[in-house]
C-alpha cells in the first residue's frame, strides 16, 4: 500500500481542529461516532442522531421535540441562544417565534439570511414556562453543542444572551459587560448580542443602538473570516 504523506498530514490537521473545537468548548464527551473527518453535513446529522430521545437531564420530561438545529452545515457563522421556547418546541425549528422573527429582521439589517448561517440553543429542550436553562442542563446538552461547533467549524459565533455568551467563553461576567468587543474561544471569535427576547421587553433606542452596533460588529468580522471588504453595514 502506498502512502501520501501529504494526505495523512491533511488528515492530521482535519483532525487536530475538530479536537482543538471541543477543547475550547470544554467537554470531554463526544457524541459524535464513527469517522470524525466526515463531512459537515453527515457529522452534524451523527450529532443529530445521537440526540434523539435524549434523557440526559429534567427537560426531556416536558419537551415536545428536540430542537436541534438549522441551517447551513457550511455556515461561517453560527448563531446560538438560549433555550426554545413553546413555538420552538411545538415547531422543532430554533427562533420561530416573535424573538426569532426579530433575529430575522435584525440579521437582515445587516444583509445577512438565516439561510446562510447556523442557528441553535445551548440546550434543546424547552425549559418549563421558558425559564432560565439550570447549570446542569447546560452541562448535559454541552456535547451536542460541541459535536454541532466541531461538525461545522465557524469563523464566527454570535452569543445571543447571558446564558449563552457565558457558557462559550466559560464566565459569570454580565452580558452588559461582554457585549460591544470581541472574544475568542480557541479558534473561534465570538460576539456576545442582547438576545432578542430581551429587545422585545426593552424596546428602548439605547438597547436598539447598541445591538445595532454588536451587528455591525458581527458583520465586519463575518466578512472577513471569509476573506472580503468590509460591506460598511
Amino acid at each position: 500500500m502506498t502512502v501520501d504523506p501529504a494526505g495523512l498530514a491533511d488528515a492530521a490537521r482535519a483532525l487536530a481542529e475538530h479536537l482543538r473545537f471541543h477543547q475550547a468548548l470544554g467537554t470531554r464527551e463526544l457524541p459524535l461516532a464513527g469517522e470524525p473527518l466526515a463531512g459537515p453535513t453527515s457529522a452534524l446529522e451523527r450529532v443529530e442522531k445521537a440526540s434523539a430521545g435524549c434523557t440526559r437531564c429534567k427537560l426531556s420530561q416536558g419537551r415536545t421535540t428536540i430542537v436541534f438545529g438549522n441551517g447551513s452545515p457550511e455556515a461561517r457563522l453560527v448563531i446560538i441562544g438560549e433555550g426554545p421556547g413553546e413555538d420552538e418546541d411545538r415547531q422543532g425549528k430554533p427562533f420561530v417565534g416573535r424573538a426569532g422573527q426579530l433575529l430575522t429582521k435584525m440579521l437582515a439589517s445587516v444583509g445577512i439570511t438565516r439561510e446562510e448561517v447556523y442557528i441553535c440553543n445551548i440546550v434543546k429542550c424547552r425549559p418549563p414556562g421558558n425559564r432560565n436553562p439550570e447549570p446542569e442542563e447546560i452541562a448535559a446538552c454541552a456535547p451536542y453543542l460541541a459535536g454541532q461547533l466541531a461538525a461545522i467549524q465557524p469563523g464566527i459565533i454570535c452569543a445571543l444572551g447571558t446564558f449563552a455568551t457565558q457558557h462559550l467563553l466559560r464566565t459569570r461576567e454580565p452580558i452588559s459587560r461582554l457585549r460591544g468587543q470581541l472574544h475568542r474561544m480557541g479558534s473561534i471569535l465570538v460576539v456576545p448580542m442582547f438576545h432578542p427576547a430581551y429587545l422585545l421587553r426593552n424596546p428602548g433606542p439605547e438597547y436598539r443602538r447598541q445591538a445595532y452596533d454588536d451587528l455591525k460588529l458581527m458583520r465586519r468580522e463575518y466578512d472577513r473570516i471569509r476573506g472580503q471588504a468590509p460591506t460598511g453595514a
